[in-house]
């Protein structure tokens, strides 16, 4: 009979966390590096306990790494979505190799993060996720925050993680947890089917002792994989390309992930082939690259969407193609255009019609590299595209020293941002207006700079993606986090955990008063800003179009404990984001921004539907004017 160890089932899951680790290229690593949560009911007496049990464990055997020990560390946050954003953002920062955990109590606790699971598994990023439930044994029932079902009895709150998990499971006894935990580092691992994994746990269970088989808690190495394509995919993603007049790469997240940006670099040295990227591929291709256009889509460069309208082959690495990189299936205009796609999941690797080539990124490029040896794309097209982007980068310099007043334009803060940051920083960002700004101006040169979340865009993720990405990069790299005042307002209360852990991180907190990205929308869809602005109601109208609301967030964010530094224009935050490169702690850099822009040139288009009847003016003109770029939307077969 196998040796065993009695354990509760908390104490189990804490045991064997501490004793995965991933593997890639022969870097072996500490798979489950930490647990975020917040202690209720549910939980504070079952995964609560054992990360108590597990430090004073740790702290009493005199070990100094703490990974290698196979200690996992606690991070108390403020609030459970924060703690699936900053557990999302660390592992996209260590390029999915390691991932953070966590625990919470059940009702409120558990749905909070449902939120957050939801941009993990969008972005193709793992997260463990260990919501608590209701009782197994069903003797308390209701138990304080239990969801009740006349219909069934099984049905609880942590349903709901279920669409938005790449793999769920509910443990109802102890046992159970071996073959989910299994599962679950299996998902974590795989660069295809990841995401959100979501086990929820009983509180009752979590309590309960069994024995477990000591082989459950050695030291597992789960290998990360580079599929390679199979040959005769390559020989007809070659054929296609080689046959190509006016081909254009489109760059995504997987390049990235893939550590495969050298590579890709390479490939386009020696082809000469255009290459346009994502919100997740920014900085696979540095900027000044003589291939690189530049953001394609709704809000990609005048270069890039220009080349896409003519491109008669798109290579398309590690991207899911969402509607701005397509700009609603409208921005690759050519009738005969086809297809070529690299992606380790054959889901988004048969999208428009593709001819699939379902490998690694890394692995991919290698092999085409080498079978396009020789070949290249004419002068003419190569000249064009540098061209085209040298036009585009004068549009960006001017963006980013408008001089424009009496308040700037937040191009002008991504400019001096921009300009001051290190290629090693971190640029943080998600929702509104800044993404589609940052991704058609930004000037990335390592994968790692660009950091914006657009796949959810999730507001609030900001600042604990900022949390995620410190710890995941421990020293040496200046994290920034670019904090909109509507983003701020949703989860401001992490400031206080990054002061608790004593993080060092940059917030720049712009404050317009507004949201101007669905305010411009609203106004060029013919609604009129409505509703999109920070204002107090008006006792006339009964609108909320009276003062500007008296909050003070820079008094707020000095309030959770950061050093909140004032900027009068933008000389002054140029001279104070310097002054600060090295202040220890929370930084906070507070600037005014002019709502309405300038933003930069639209150079294509997004849908989102208009009101077919109105008795609005401005609504009837807007819908003609959708009516009219609709025509232009096709199927890409």
């Amino acid at each position: 009979m196998s040796e065993t160890i009695r354990l509760t089932t908390a104490q189990a899951i804490v045991k064997f966390l501490g004793a995965q680790w991933s593997e890639r290229d022969g870097v072996e690593q500490r798979l489950v590096t930490g647990m975020f949560g917040i202690f209720g009911h549910g939980n504070v007496c079952g995964v609560g306990q054992a990360l108590l049990q597990d430090q004073i464990s740790f702290e009493e055997s005199g070990a100094q790494d703490p990974l290698a020990a196979g200690h996992v560390p606690y991070y108390l946050i403020r609030n459970e979505q924060s703690g699936v954003h900053a557990a999302t953002a660390y592992a996209r920062t260590r390029n999915r190799l390691q991932v953070m955990s966590v625990t919470t109590s059940i009702g409120p606790g558990a749905t909070n993060m449902i939120t957050g699971a939801a941009l993990a598994t969008t972005n193709r990023i793992p997260v463990l996720l260990f919501p608590s439930d209701q009782f197994a044994n069903r003797i308390p029932d209701p138990v304080l925050q239990q969801l009740e079902s006349p219909q069934t009895l099984d049905t609880a709150v942590t349903d709901c993680f279920r669409p938005v998990s790449r793999f769920f499971d509910r443990i109802s006894r102890p046992e159970q947890l071996i073959p989910s935990l299994l599962n679950a580092m299996r998902v974590l691992t795989d660069p295809a089917d990841t995401g959100a994994v979501t086990i929820a746990v009983p509180q009752d269970v979590q309590a309960e002792a069994y024995d477990w088989p000591l082989a459950f808690f050695r030291k597992r190495v789960w290998h990360v994989g580079r599929p390679v394509p199979e040959p005769a995919a390559l020989a007809r993603a070659v054929e296609i390309i080689r046959s190509a007049k006016r081909p254009l790469v489109v760059a995504g997240g997987g390049v990235v992930y893939a550590d495969a940006s050298a590579l890709l670099r390479e490939f386009a040295s020696a082809t000469g082939i255009p290459v346009a990227d994502t919100h997740a591929g920014k900085g696979a291709i540095n900027w000044d690259h003589p291939s690189s256009v530049g953001a394609v889509g709704s809000t990609g460069s005048s270069a890039a969407n220009a080349l896409a309208r003519s491109a008669d082959v798109v290579l398309g690495i590690g991207t899911r193609y969402s509607d701005f990189t397509t700009a609603s299936h409208t921005i690759f205009a050519d009738p005969d255009v086809r297809f070529v796609n690299i992606n380790t999941l054959g889901f988004d690797a048969m999208k428009h019609g593709a001819t699939m080539v379902v490998a690694d990124a890394r692995a991919a490029l290698e092999g085409l590299t080498a079978a396009m040896s020789g070949w290249q794309v004419d002068a003419a097209y190569r000249q064009e595209a540098i061209d085209l982007d040298a036009a585009w980068q004068r549009e960006v310099d001017a963006c980013y020293h408008r001089d424009h007043g009496p308040l700037p334009a937040q191009t002008e803060v991504f400019g001096a941002l921009n300009e001051l940051m290190g290629p090693q920083d971190v640029v943080i960002n998600a929702a509104g207006s800044m993404p589609g700004d940052l991704q058609c101006l930004w000037r990335a040169t390592t994968p790692v700079q660009y950091h914006v979340e657009y796949a959810f865009s999730c507001m609030g993720y900001e600042i604990p993606a900022a949390i995620g990405a410190r710890l995941a990069l421990p020293g040496g790299n200046r994290v920034v986090a670019i904090v909109g005042d509507g983003t701020y307002q949703m989860l401001p209360m992490e400031i206080a955990t990054a002061v608790s852990e004593g993080l060092d991180l940059t917030l720049v907190l712009l404050q317009n008063h507004g949201f101007a990205s669905i305010g411009a929308l609203s106004e060029s869809r013919g609604s009129q800003r409505f509703g999109t602005k920070y204002r107090m109601r008006n006792a006339a109208t009964g609108r909320l179009d009276g003062a500007d609301v008296p909050f003070d967030l820079a008094a707020n964010a000095a309030s959770w404990g950061a050093n909140v530094l004032r900027c009068n224009g933008i000389a002054d935050f140029r001279a104070k984001f310097t002054e600060t490169a090295d202040s220890p702690g929370v930084t906070v850099l507070y600037i005014e921004t002019d709502l309405t822009g300038p933003n930069p040139p639209g150079t294509a288009w997004w849908d989102v539907p208009v009101a077919q009847v109105s008795d609005l003016e401005s609504t009837r003109t807007a819908y003609i004017e959708h009516v009219e770029a609709k025509k232009a939307q096709r199927f890409y077969l």
